[in-house]
């Protein structure tokens, strides 16, 4: 039985929301055949070519320059081989220096061809940091030995390496715990191992009577693959995170795809690598002017009511942009609700793909239901299908398309994100 959200006249309007296709969709990305979508895995593979022909099925364009609905691109993976630090005629160990090095060789000899920095006994190692990464210039750290907790925190997260979209020489910085305050002389020699793999995401146009407004649709089809359990099933399917919202971004393409022409042009994008970086949002934010997305509906987690009961979703980011405020009067006179994301301390603004294009400007926001507080299938192996309210998940984009009829007919338009206000 399909739950009307709306008055009866836009509730005749809003059925052709399907929920067997909703389901399917998400069925299919949280099969066991997907081993659940780690990116760069031949999981991530299928999921990009079974959303892409559904892009196909539902006779969406193609987005400009490309000849499919695949954005393919490549990625660069950085680790470390080899390191040799000298600081002042004395060899440094190995677990004492952490870098971040966008080349394949480093070669330092003299103490004037960087920038040295000190992190001493009462200063913040994050401090310093943060305006090392600010610098035009290669950057030497010298952090007190008070502060080699934080120093093995940072050294264990920058060993795993570094995903760059290019290798080349832009700046580097090396970080070494020591001793010593006043750098005199040094050599610094690393190298780099490099390999390449590629990532996709799939995307699909409906051309609006306006090219350069774009209202974007989106969630990440990625997830965290296998995951070890003393229970035996080690594949973490990602049905809530984030097939659910992925479903509703190809829900949605159908549906706007059976109106009319819309006024502004809609982009459906299903990003890859959210859970490792966000490399595909990344990506997609440089192959095109930020300025032109008027509003970017970014689906998160939406297979499990809200505590606040089965018709209402919170928006992540709400003091942005007007962009929740206008979907809240979109639906005003229905039994759906949006509200601000009541989980402020869990910083979700800044961990979807949503902030990426809010760091352009764009009004850029997530919308979830799932009590992420007290969720206990995120990131577990037991996000599974049948974890999911379907009925609820469907009703939730059923929602999501008329709260954005205003911005997609040109009749509503949200204020832009003040970028120095994101991190």
């Amino acid at each position: 039985m399909i739950v009307c959200l709306l008055s009866a006249t836009q509730c005749i309007a809003q059925q052709e929301m399907d929920e067997n296709y909703v389901s399917h969709i998400v069925r299919t990305l949280s099969a066991d055949e997907m081993m659940g979508r780690e990116a760069f895995t031949p999981g991530a593979d299928m999921a990009a070519d079974f959303l892409s022909k559904e892009f196909e099925t539902s006779q969406l364009d193609k987005f400009p320059g490309l000849t499919s609905y695949k954005q393919q691109f490549d990625m660069y993976s950085l680790a470390t081989e080899s390191m040799h630090v000298n600081i002042n005629g004395t060899d440094v160990a190995t677990d004492d220096v952490f870098a971040i090095v966008d080349q394949e060789e480093l070669s330092w000899n003299n103490p004037e061809e960087v920038k040295v920095m000190k992190v001493g006994e009462s200063e913040r190692l994050p401090d310093i940091f943060r305006q090392a990464s600010a610098q035009e210039d290669d950057v030497l750290i010298l952090v007190h030995t008070s502060h080699k907790d934080i120093f093995a925190r940072y050294k264990q997260y920058f060993d795993r390496g570094a995903r760059k979209f290019e290798v080349n020489k832009e700046k580097d910085i090396v970080v070494v715990i020591t001793e010593h305050t006043e750098l005199e002389q040094m050599k610094v020699m690393i190298k780099n191992s490099v390999s390449t793999a590629s990532l996709t995401n799939v995307i699909g146009v409906i051309p609006g009577k306006r090219s350069e407004e774009i209202v974007l649709f989106s969630g990440h089809y990625d997830h965290i693959g296998y995951q070890p359990t003393v229970e035996g099933d080690s594949i973490a399917n990602g049905a809530n995170d984030d097939a659910s919202g992925t479903a509703a971004v190809m829900a949605l393409a159908k549906y706007f795809k059976g109106k009319a022409q819309p006024e502004r042009t809609l982009y459906f994008v299903a990003f890859a690598a959210e859970e490792i970086g966000g490399f595909g949002s990344q990506y997609f934010s440089r192959q095109l002017n930020p300025d032109h997305i008027v509003a970017m509906f970014n689906i998160e987690m939406i297979g499990k009511p809200a505590v606040d009961g089965p018709n209402s979703a919170w928006i992540t980011g709400f003091d942005k942009s007007d962009f929740g405020q206008l979907l809240q009067k979109s639906v005003e006179g229905t039994v759906y609700k949006f509200y601000a994301d009541p989980y402020p301390d869990q910083n979700l603004f800044y961990r979807s793909d949503n902030a990426t294009l809010a760091r352009l400007g764009v009004p850029a926001h997530s919308i979830s239901t799932t009590p992420i507080d007290v969720d206990k299938d995120y990131h577990q192996v037991s996000d599974e299908y049948e974890t999911l309210n379907m009925s609820h998940l469907t009703n939730t984009v059923k929602a999501i398309a008329k709260a954005a009829e205003g911005m997609v007919s040109g009749e509503s338009t949200p204020t832009r994100v003040d970028k120095s206000t994101v991190d």
